[in-house]
């Protein structure tokens, strides 16, 4: 990858980081639950994925975007469980059992905030809608606040099938965590890891953001250094988007104290600099793998997949996902549950489905989806592959699309080889910071109104 500070000045836009599409601002709650019941009945011999949304925090991060409860009161975990087990009740009466859940992830809020007892219970309830598997080759995976982990909570976790973790790091920087209201020492996030490695989970991700209150080069340099030192398999490094009119709990955040956009480029520079210097291969959008990884391997095989939880290596699953705001994705149709804990209860405790909105994707959506995917994930695509899949002429399907990617090609973010069967789009080395960017030119959806962070 090449760093082209022109290139990135230009194309720094505002837009989606397509975990699906058509993205979920175009979710509408107006659509038809009962034809997405419909489309959730239909046959499918495909393994799943499956995703737990856990709300609750201890504590407050400032920064923190996500759908989240913060309290103390532990109790509400064992009530959210019973909720969770009705979901899965009611889900479980529209598929078939016996498919193998291949792929399952706990995220939050902080799924650690759930107690041993709260976590044996929901898994007793997971084995008997669905079919878990133990042998080894599951994708099971938690994400940590190392402030609300136990070494026998780790344990349990790893009894249950977890093999995977992602920690939240954020920084190690003293000034930042008290910024941003997240003091974790780098003592108790090398003692989390020991634990993790002497029970043999496979593969740690780590979480970064750059643009926070206080960093510095220098800060995050060190940062860096400690990330390396303690060796995760896989590093994101997330873009902090400051929004305190959609996210309140950033209004404690001082803009006088963030890094100007300019500073904000060097660290990313900085940070990719650093870290393929230590070998970690860099997959794309803010995600970072070491070579053995199996998301390097997954890409340099050509079977790389972009979902909700990012970038996976299991392809062909249907993902079902419960809790509140979790969203399914099943053949190209989008269910989003209620984002609104007493709403989401409500609908589960009347026998109900919590879907607050969804969308059906159309031919159009699918070709679209298959190209985004493929640039997100290989930073190419062929036209002759896609003509095959979906019975249409790539060249007059996207005229329109190839005009408006002249200028990307111009300026050297992609490269079009022109044959006299096929085209060949690939994202150059000084385009891949910039692929959403392209994305976004076969994104038919990209002026409706939504707001996006910046892609950079």
């Amino acid at each position: 990858m090449l760093w082209n500070s022109d290139l990135i000045q230009k194309y720094n836009l505002a837009g989606p980081r397509y975990t699906s599409y058509p993205t979920a601002p175009k979710f509408s709650a107006d659509i038809s639950k009962i034809s997405l019941i419909d489309k959730m009945l239909a046959p499918s011999s495909l393994p799943l994925s499956l995703y737990f949304h856990v709300p609750f925090c201890a504590h407050l991060c400032y920064y923190c975007a996500c759908n989240k409860i913060v309290t103390k009161q532990y109790d509400k975990g064992s009530e959210y469980v019973e909720l969770l087990g009705e979901e899965m009740r009611l889900r479980a009466l529209m598929i078939d059992q016996n498919r193998p859940v291949t792929q399952l992830h706990l995220g939050g809020g902080t799924p650690t905030f759930l107690s041993e007892a709260n976590l044996e219970t929901l898994f007793d309830i997971i084995r008997e809608y669905f079919s878990l598997i133990n042998d080894g080759s599951q994708d099971y995976s938690v994400e940590i606040d190392p402030r609300e982990v136990s070494r026998s909570k780790l344990e349990t976790l790893s009894k249950l099938g977890f093999n995977r973790a992602s920690l939240g790091i954020q920084d190690f920087d003293a000034d930042v965590q008290q910024a941003i209201h997240r003091v974790q020492s780098l003592e108790l996030v090398e003692q989390v890891m020991e634990d993790l490695r002497s029970l043999n989970y496979r593969s740690i991700n780590f979480d970064l953001i750059y643009g926070l209150p206080k960093q510095t080069l220098d800060g995050f340099d060190k940062t860096l250094k400690h990330v390396i030192g303690l060796n995760p398999d896989r590093i994101s490094v997330f873009n902090y988007a400051h929004l305190p009119h959609r996210f309140s709990p950033q209004k404690r955040i001082l803009e006088s104290d963030l890094p100007t956009p300019e500073q904000k480029l060097t660290l990313l520079k900085h940070t990719i600099q650093t870290l393929t210097d230590a070998g970690y291969v860099y997959i794309g959008m803010d995600h970072f793998a070491k070579p053995e990884d199996t998301l390097s391997e997954a890409q340099q095989n050509g079977q790389l997949q972009r979902n909700f939880q990012g970038y996976t290596t299991h392809a062909d699953t249907d993902l079902m996902a419960f809790g509140v705001s979790a969203i399914s994705q099943i053949d190209g149709t989008y269910f989003q549950n209620h984002t609104d804990l007493s709403l989401y209860q409500n609908s589960i405790e009347n026998g109900q489905l919590a879907i607050m909105k969804g969308y059906i994707s159309n031919k159009d959506d699918r070709i679209r989806h298959f190209v985004i995917m493929q640039l997100l994930c290989h930073n190419q695509i062929e036209s002759s592959q896609v003509d095959a899949i979906f019975n249409i002429k790539f060249s007059q399907y996207f005229s329109h699309e190839l005009e408006c990617l002249k200028a990307l090609e111009e300026d050297g973010v992609i490269k079009i080889i022109r044959g006299s069967d096929t085209i060949v789009l690939t994202v150059t080395e000084a385009g891949r910071l910039l692929v959403r960017c392209v994305c976004m030119v076969f994104d038919q959806y990209i002026h409706d109104n939504a707001s996006f962070s910046k892609v950079i």
